[in-house]
């Protein structure tokens, strides 16, 4: 071998074994958690268990940051502009990746699609239609029915402009051309305080927050946004049950996932789709997932590429048709 050749092969030779050496296995260090949502609501209760299993499972801390903000828009473009390397993932919703597009258009600073990593969806969740008691109504038909009769009169609350259960409204008065005002609120609870006290006629909730009032008699639940029946309220029946042809088809599709900034490694996503599915498959977060009135809903992450398009396609329409949008 000539000396020229016997230089460059050493000089290779030690630039492999060095990055041998130090190049270590995923993860070596903390992973971060974002939760795109102030801290005490049910992304925040669901997210901080599931991070706490996940740690257990990959030997490392994740640490679980709440920045919330925007419709989860801020939250989730910090996720979007993270290094792609594995150490940043946090909560998607359906309503910050499949509506927030449609609804803040070229003021959202992220593609929900082409600017994260699907790692894999999570759980599914319904909303349910609750009125106020006193309100003469039992199924949705008498609500269309009595909207119909009394223009003006029939009002509906939403966690804000833009929310799934805002545009679970949109959707129903998109179906119905029934006559129907929306109320936003900052939150869904100052909402639901007002659908108690009367002050407005309904609105739609997740189910964890709802079914404590409903069993008090506070308010009365009439219909589930899914194509079945929930099993945790199984004698509420569904949309399309209640005579709303078409609303499952629409966009009625609720779910959390687990994303990250686009381009992290093929073997890195693997192994935290994996680890993912299977601390939510534990038997202690089955449990909490129930509690949370959830169901399980895992993927892999082209799956949940997929599920994703097809619900930015449905509830852009539902936008469109509402002509909800953010000034």
């Amino acid at each position: 071998m000539k000396p020229g050749s016997c230089i460059s092969f050493a000089i290779s030779f030690c630039l492999a074994f060095s990055f041998t050496a130090n190049a270590q296995p995923y993860p070596s260090k903390p992973l971060r958690w974002i939760v795109p949502f102030p801290p005490g609501g049910s992304t925040d209760g669901f997210s901080r268990p599931l991070a706490a299993k996940l740690a257990e499972l990959l030997g490392q801390p994740v640490v679980v940051e709440n920045i919330g903000g925007a419709g989860a828009s801020i939250g989730s473009d910090r996720i979007a502009k993270s290094a792609p390397d594995g150490y940043t993932i946090g909560l998607a919703t359906t309503g910050s990746h499949a509506i927030n597009p449609h609804i803040y258009g070229t003021k959202l600073p992220h593609d929900t699609v082409r600017d994260f990593t699907h790692i894999t969806l999570a759980v599914s969740y319904v909303n349910v239609l609750v009125v106020n008691p006193e309100v003469p109504v039992r199924t949705v038909v008498e609500l269309i029915d009595y909207a119909k009769s009394n223009p003006g009169k029939v009002t509906f609350g939403s966690a804000g402009n833009g929310s799934s259960n805002h545009l679970s409204g949109e959707l129903l008065k998109v179906l119905t051309r029934a006559p129907m005002e929306h109320i936003p609120y900052k939150g869904s609870g100052p909402a639901m305080t007002d659908v108690m006290a009367g002050n407005i006629t309904f609105m739609f909730d997740v189910l964890i927050t709802s079914i404590p009032q409903v069993r008090a008699g506070r308010v009365r639940a009439i219909a589930v946004t899914s194509a079945k029946r929930s099993p945790y309220v199984p004698e509420v029946p569904s949309m399309d049950e209640s005579g709303v042809a078409g609303y499952n088809e629409a966009g009625s599709d609720l779910w959390f996932g687990i994303v990250g900034p686009a381009g992290i490694p093929r073997p890195v996503v693997q192994k935290l789709n994996e680890r993912l599915i299977e601390a939510l498959r534990a038997p202690d977060m089955r449990q909490r997932v129930r509690l949370q009135a959830f169901d399980l809903w895992t993927s892999t992450p082209e799956e949940f590429t997929r599920v994703l398009k097809s619900d930015h396609a449905k509830w852009g329409k539902i936008v469109r048709a509402a002509g909800a949008k953010i000034d």
